[in-house]
């Protein structure tokens, strides 16, 4: 497909600028996102952000309100309207939605059972869907509205599992590419343990496509030896990212192979402010116009 910016120059003379960046959580998106918009200019948007706002923050002030009403203290004042209960989501602390969508298994080690994790990744796919053709509408109001000529995207990680990327007329991809530059972040293999540790620290929301989610978990359970009230959630959750890595590589490299370019994670790291990061983009086009 036709890039919204087909040459280094026509991105760096560019007067209005929009990126949407993608891969992996913990690879930079949001850092690099974070430099555009302290440089001035720059609107970010977080997908993320949106999701758990828009599309699911009923869902998770809902699941917040029934912790509190197994409280009987809690419970009175909540149906009095004494207090009041929500999540304080933010651009970087995206917990309510990852707490939300939670872990399939033993509900005494804070799993949900195998049919309730899945209706909830049903409705992250329809609000991920959602949050990401909303992109047109924000880069507008970010222009009209607010007067920032510039757009950046901070896509979530599970993207790729929203979107067929050898389909021409995918709609996703087709309405984000036409508004804005698809860039990957391309993490290299020595990657991945530290990426596993920093989703350990701080998971992030995680979808995964019900072809790729239902064979992991019978996997999962027939390894184990146990049943799925009795599987360790903690455990299944990080089997499966670990395992989403090297499913997800080959979605990424064609997302970017037919809509975008591709920038290295060590680029990103080597990012110090907004015009290295214009910079950076340019020299991810001219790659993408060699021969061969």
């Amino acid at each position: 497909m036709p890039l919204l910016y087909d040459s280094p120059a026509a991105w760096t003379d560019a007067r209005e600028k929009s990126l949407a960046v993608f891969g992996m959580s913990g690879l930079g998106k949001t850092r690099l996102a974070s430099l555009l918009r302290t440089a001035g200019g720059w609107y970010h948007y977080s997908v993320d952000y949106r999701i758990g706002t828009a599309y699911m923050g009923e869902h998770i002030n809902d699941n917040l309100k029934r912790q509190a009403m197994q409280v009987p203290f809690l419970a009175d004042l909540l149906k009095s309207d004494s207090i009041y209960i929500a999540s304080n989501i933010s651009f970087g602390n995206l917990a309510p939605l990852s707490t939300y969508l939670g872990k399939p298994g033993d509900a005494a080690k804070g799993g949900l059972p195998f049919d309730e994790y899945m209706r909830r990744q049903a409705l992250h796919r329809r609000a991920e869907i959602n949050a990401l053709l909303d992109t047109p509408n924000f880069i507008h109001r970010a222009r009209d509205l607010y007067g920032y000529p510039h757009f950046v995207a901070d896509t979530g990680g599970s993207i790729c599992e929203v979107v067929d990327p050898d389909d021409p007329n995918d709609e996703v991809l087709r309405t984000m590419s036409a508004h804005a530059l698809m860039v990957w972040i391309e993490g290299p293999e020595s990657h991945t343990e530290e990426l596993i540790r920093r989703f350990e620290r701080d998971p992030k929301p995680m979808y995964y496509k019900p072809e790729f989610l239902l064979p992991l978990w019978q996997g999962w359970l027939d390894e184990q030896g146990g049943t799925a009230e009795a599987a360790d959630p903690n455990a299944f959750i990080r089997y499966a990212y670990r395992r989403a890595m090297a499913h997800r590589a080959p979605l990424y490299a064609a997302m970017a192979r037919n809509w975008g370019i591709t920038v290295t994670a060590a680029e990103v790291e080597a990012v110090r402010d907004g015009q290295d990061a214009v910079a950076m983009v340019a020299a991810a086009l001219g790659r993408r116009a060699l021969p061969g």
